[in-house]
């Protein structure tokens, strides 16, 4: 995924994504090189989202619940 693509998802400049991608690396809460994001610490990610991050995997959730393994 290229920061191009990000950044036309978010309707933002490809420098945002930049300026954020590198700020996330720096704090080591991702690892980013070549249009490969890893995550490397969720909780850590998550605490610095706001609270819509919540909401929304919530909502996600009650639409697209995980299936049950049979």
């Amino acid at each position: 995924m290229t920061q191009e693509l990000i950044a036309n998802m978010l309707g933002v400049r490809r420098e945002g994504v930049t300026e954020a991608a590198l700020k996330l690396q720096h704090a080591g809460l991702i690892s980013y090189a070549r249009g490969h994001i890893s995550v490397l610490d969720r909780p850590g990610l998550e605490k610095r989202t706001c609270e819509c991050y919540a909401v929304v995997k919530k909502e996600y959730e009650r639409l697209l619940p995980e299936k049950e393994a049979t």
